[in-house]
């Protein structure tokens, strides 16, 4: 069969590729019936921004309440607009104003009811607010615009609503996995979709990921695979990808407008000046107790004794908290961590109300909102019932008489009062002791970080920063006798080798999901999932089978990866390697060998911290242990009349060792050094192929004089090894650190070649 032949075979069999038709993410790139790509690379590069359509509609800022500032009426006319969007404001900036008139108005344009859900008590503050505004609000069951609470979520029929409003939709995250997932698939087809919220933690993407799944943007998976990797050993924290902040918040803005006062998005900050904060440390010095030798008590308490120190503590701050309340006559919220210091308090403190977990929800509601109407002086409660949603400027005392090491509680807490609109400088006493100092160093810790990220957000997301465009890349191109080497993005790049002129091919893919070196969007590390980097994969390997002689191989060094529970709910592996060989079997390549490279588990147990590498596992459930990942060499032959036969002159006992299916004597420490390439916003570390693995293939595979190809150069080790050992090399970068560091290498393996040539 003619190559010809076998060509346009192959690319009927990559074009009606099964596992790219039918998938989510690549919905419209194919077309099964016409085995055909419905888009070019670009579309597909276009497409890779993901841009959100709006599925709301049009209102003209005139006709939306005239209570609604500036600012406000932007806010609700866009989320209209969008159809499905998130309010992320602070505390004070009338998130309640503005959900109800974008309620109201989607009640107007769908002609259907309008459902807000929202924390305990909070629903009654909405239906005051709504009388305030001229816009009526009724219990679940009647009316045009319903309110209930979280609690009664499996009382909801979703398909008597055209729109979902959740308020405090932080509560997505804190909420249980079942819960948080029944609100997303209960309100899946919901048409109209709002959730309002203060500004989410920078350190959480959980949040922003259920909120992106809930309002059908992404779901929480195709987010962290996208945007995130994981911090450090810790594979249940993740961190963005330092080159992926750009496209992230571009694509947060797309769903959700982010705020902490209306300077943020450009509009004049009159009437919204935060009052002063007074923050007011106790701290007590305990009695010396019975500690061996120790001329004091510890100063630092863990989570696990975290509550035994508080009841060890009890009498001296509740009663210095007593103390503050007693010697006043203005209103004060007390948050406590434990029931028995709400019973003291109670005695200590005349006239004042807990609020616990146990009540009813007809009490507690009665009771938050009862103190929000001025109907008793002084709320005794716990941050996880009362620290969302409620406006309680009447108030603007509070004390922590325990505190803990959560600084979400704290911030969130103290928003209940120190809020815009506030008019009173607002009092918060923190009750500490001598042996609790740690955790009043971690809230002072996480407090920094929080702001300095939640700046960031907000600066990313101003709409203003979104429409500097990215300067274009300037084409760079270093070409001499023995190396050709070129700045940009291969699958364009490759487009200019002319067909059947290479002799070889050999480099290590990006890891989809796993290394981004870049914030380009031609970097296929900059993948939703691994059906998105392989569709840009196949583009690749393509125009690889047309360059490559006929009869010669390509060699692709790769490795299987694991599955991560953070992101998919279950440890295992990915067969990435099986995915490589599909791709260029569709292409028409022939499956050709599989080298097994020998790795050392030991090192990637360090390295790693996986859980089935770890020996405690063993003992534990040896059912979840495994075997190391070695590395593979996957090559591949195009067909067709070999007219260029290679000539390999290695003794016999060398072609045993490269005929094994199973190399171990691969130093991994045999590569060009790729730290000088590195930048500062790398998020791993660049791993560049073994020298010996790539000198053992060009050996086995090539004549003295071909021409080699790498579409992914990094730092130039595999140009550098051939231009070394006497063949011709062409090498494609993305990144131009790297491409800068792959010239100076492949400059010094030309300076070797022509020494050798002389001597």
């Amino acid at each position: 069969m003619g190559t010809g032949q076998r060509a346009g075979s192959g690319e009927e069999k990559r074009a009606c590729n099964e596992r790219a038709v039918g998938v989510s993410i690549l919905q419209g790139y194919f077309e099964p019936t016409r085995k055909t790509f419905l888009v070019t690379y670009e579309q597909f590069l276009e497409q890779k921004k993901v841009k959100i359509s709006p599925s709301g509609f049009d209102v003209d800022e005139l006709d939306l309440n005239k209570a609604l500032f500036p600012f406000q009426r932007y806010i609700v006319k866009k989320a209209l607009h969008k159809g499905k969007y998130a309010i992320f404001a602070d505390c004070g900036l009338g998130k309640t104003l503005m959900q109800l008139e974008w309620a109201h108005m989607v009640n107007l344009h769908s002609g259907g009811r309008v459902l807000i859900l929202a924390p305990l008590a909070v629903s009654g503050q909405t239906i005051q607010e709504g009388e305030k505004f001229g816009i009526k609000v009724s219990h679940y069951g009647k009316g045009a615009i319903q309110i209930t609470n979280y609690e009664q979520l499996d009382n909801i029929d979703p398909s008597l609503f055209s729109g979902i409003v959740l308020d405090e939709s932080s509560i997505l995250k804190n909420f249980t996995g079942a819960i948080k997932q029944k609100l997303i698939s209960m309100f899946a087809d919901m048409e109209f979709k709002l959730c309002c919220t203060a500004t989410p933690s920078p350190n959480d993407p959980e949040e922003l990921g259920n909120h992106s799944e809930f309002l059908n943007a992404m779901t929480r998976n195709e987010m962290l695979a996208m945007y995130f990797i994981h911090d450090g050993g810790d594979t249940g924290s993740w961190k963005l990808k330092p080159h992926g902040h750009k496209y992230f918040w571009a694509w947060v803005s797309e769903w959700a407008i982010m705020l902490c006062n209306p300077a943020d998005i450009g509009f004049p900050m009159d009437g919204y000046d935060l009052p002063e904060l007074k923050l007011i440390e106790k701290k007590i010095i305990t009695e010396k107790r019975d500690t061996g030798d120790l001329f004091f008590n510890q100063t630092a308490v863990s989570a696990t004794n975290f509550n035994q120190e508080l009841r060890l503590t009890k009498v001296e701050r509740l009663s210095e908290a007593a103390n503050i309340v007693n010697g006043s006559t203005e209103n004060f919220i007390i948050w406590i961590k434990q029931n028995e210091e709400g019973e003291e308090l109670k005695r200590m403190i005349p006239g004042s109300v807990e609020v616990k977990g146990s009540d009813t929800i007809e009490y507690k509601e009665k009771m938050l909102l009862g103190f929000a109407n001025n109907k008793f002086r002084v709320l005794i409660t716990k941050t996880k019932i009362a620290m969302f949603g409620l406006n309680y400027q009447n108030c603007h005392n509070q004390i922590f008489a325990s505190l803990d090491f959560s600084f979400e509680g704290l911030y969130q807490a103290i928003g209940r009062s120190y809020r815009f609109g506030q008019d009173y400088p607002v009092n918060i006493w923190v009750i500490t002791t001598d042996t609790m100092t740690n955790v009043i160093q971690t809230i002072h810790k996480k407090q920094k970080q929080f702001f300095e990220m939640q700046n960031e957000m907000n600066v990313s997301m101003n709409p203003e920063t979104h429409r500097k465009e990215k300067a274009p890349r300037v084409p760079e191109v270093v070409e001499t006798d023995l190396y050709t080497l070129k700045l940009g993005d291969c699958v364009t790049l490759i487009k200019e080798v002319p067909d059947e002129s290479i002799g070889f091919s050999v480099f290590s893919p990006p890891f989809a999901e796993l290394y981004t070196y870049s914030d380009e969007l031609e970097d296929m590390g900059n993948s939703k999932d691994y059906k998105d980097f392989l569709f840009a994969f196949d583009f690749l390997v393509k125009d690889l089978y047309r360059v490559l002689w006929s009869g010669r191989n390509v060699a692709v060094h790769c490795m299987d990866l694991p599955i991560q529970k953070g992101k998919e709910g279950f440890i295992g592996l990915r067969d990435f390697s099986n995915m490589i060989r599909q791709s260029f079997e569709d292409a028409g390549f022939i499956y050709h060998s599989r080298v097994t490279i020998w790795k050392d588990p030991v090192t990637e147990m360090q390295r790693t911290k996986a859980l089935g590498l770890l020996h405690k596992q063993v003992k534990k459930d040896a059912a979840m242990s495994r075997v190391g990942l070695p590395d593979y060499l996957l090559v591949f032959r195009k067909p067709g009349e070999h007219k260029h036969p290679v000539q390999c002159a290695i003794p016999v006992d060398t072609w045993q060792k490269y005929a094994s299916p199973v190399w171990m004597d691969i130093n991994y420490s045999d590569t060009l050094n790729g730290r000088s390439g590195r930048d500062e916003n790398d998020g791993k570390h660049i791993a560049p192929l073994q020298l010996q693995t790539i000198e053992r293939v060009i050996h086995l595979w090539t004549n003295k004089g071909d021409t080699i190809l790498t579409p992914f150069l990094g730092i130039g080790s595999e140009v550098y090894k051939a231009v070394e050992i006497g063949r011709k090399g062409i090498g494609f970068e993305l990144k131009q650190s790297y491409f800068k560091e792959a010239v100076k290498n492949c400059i010094a393996a030309m300076n070797v070649a022509k020494t050798e040539k002389i001597f």
